[in-house]
């Protein structure tokens, strides 16, 4: 995770010392009048945001590299030409930053209406409608058309995939989804093709996502700030304020990673990583966020089963699990330990496997034991 921002706000530059911190290597700098500190290599998005300062943006991730694609960060900075963008310009001692005025406020609306104005505009139905980035900046801004008119991209793709929706209509060419697939997974699935209006992130040669190399992580859904990468498996299942998001750990493999699963009427429609939680800051793998479905299938297993007379008839765990050590203790006794075999799963955690094994060791003196280490 990118830590260049974690800093410490204050009314004065002593802050630094409340922190632990070397007071000397800490820079110190006034954002809308008021003096903060932060680390040397932050930003002045980092460090707005890490003091409570609100700057729009469209392109920014805090998992990925700075990249200022949309321009909508822009600042007025003391004695710098223009207006730089605050999420790929780093802090600089007794920097004066300004991040709202008339001006700014005038160009950034300009830049979501020119977004706007190629942009399908279907929020009634859009997966995204909610939580779209583009959406809540029309709103910040009161736009409720764009004054701007023009050629328009279409959705035409066919990507026969069973996991992720794509709608070149709604891209905004943030690049996220590219970028995210270079830096954090190194797939490098997506990538920009053609020029000018046409130039539209996309798979080589517009292939499917099936043919691409994908891996199905979901990294370019999660990313991405409007519908134009959207997940199957959740569609028309669940509106953003309709479903209700609850925090767990990950039960795929022994990694434990922090993961939410959005429910409604008792049913998971969806899942994501909160970015602030580790071990994987809002990363997850294609089994994390979308193979949840065994969670509710009719045929998965609710209760212990015990064969009685042959047939397999619902248990208690007391009953089960005192069957299964009779029937290990008398082949152990009967054949010696080196009889039984053990299998570990992948599925459980590293304290699990660790007891599991010493249960097999200790317990019943075998050492045939193995482990599944596919999910």
């Amino acid at each position: 995770m990118n830590t260049r921002g974690i800093i410490n706000t204050s009314a004065v530059a002593t802050g630094a010392q409340a922190t632990g911190v070397v007071e000397g290597s800490m820079v110190t700098l006034a954002i809308d009048g008021r003096v903060v500190t932060a680390r040397p290599g932050a930003t002045v998005l980092e460090t707005c945001r890490e003091a409570g300062v609100h700057i729009p943006t469209l392109c920014h991730d805090p998992r990925l590299e700075p990249y200022g694609a949309c321009r909508l960060c822009i600042v007025e900075i003391e004695g710098m030409r223009g207006y730089p963008t605050s999420c790929t310009t780093v802090v600089a001692q007794d920097m004066a930053v300004t991040t709202t005025s008339e001006t700014l406020r005038a160009l950034r609306s300009d830049l979501v209406e020119l977004l706007l104005s190629d942009h399908k505009v279907e929020c009634l139905t859009c997966e995204a409608s909610g939580g779209c980035g583009l959406q809540d900046l029309a709103y910040e801004f009161g736009i409720e058309t764009s004054r701007f008119e023009g050629a328009k991209h279409v959705s035409e793709v066919d990507d026969p995939n069973p996991l992720i929706a794509r709608d070149p209509a709604k891209c905004i060419s943030c690049g996220r989804c590219v970028r995210i697939c270079d830096e954090v997974q190194g797939c490098h699935v997506w990538g920009h093709t053609k020029r000018g209006f046409d130039a539209l992130p996309d798979t080589p040669s517009s292939v499917s996502l099936l043919d691409a190399g994908c891996e199905f992580c979901g990294q370019c859904v999660s990313t991405c700030p409007t519908g134009a990468l959207t997940d199957r498996v959740g569609r028309f299942r669940g509106r953003r304020w309709e479903v209700t998001w609850t925090e767990t750990t990950c039960g795929y493999c022994g990694v434990g990673c922090a993961i939410e699963f959005a429910t409604k009427g008792g049913q998971i429609v969806g899942a994501r990583a909160p970015l602030d939680k580790g071990p994987n800051y809002g990363n997850l793998c294609a089994k994390g966020r979308y193979g949840w479905s065994f969670a509710q299938h009719p045929d998965r297993l609710t209760t212990p089963l015990v064969r009685r007379d042959g047939e397999l008839t619902p248990a208690t765990w007391d009953e089960a699990l005192s069957l299964v050590a009779q029937k290990l203790a008398a082949i152990r006794d009967e054949h010696t330990g080196s009889a039984v075999a053990g299998l570990a799963s992948a599925k459980c955690t590293n304290e699990e496997n660790y007891l599991f094994q010493k249960l097999l060791r200790a317990g019943i003196g075998t050492h045939n034991i193995d482990h599944c280490a596919r999910l």
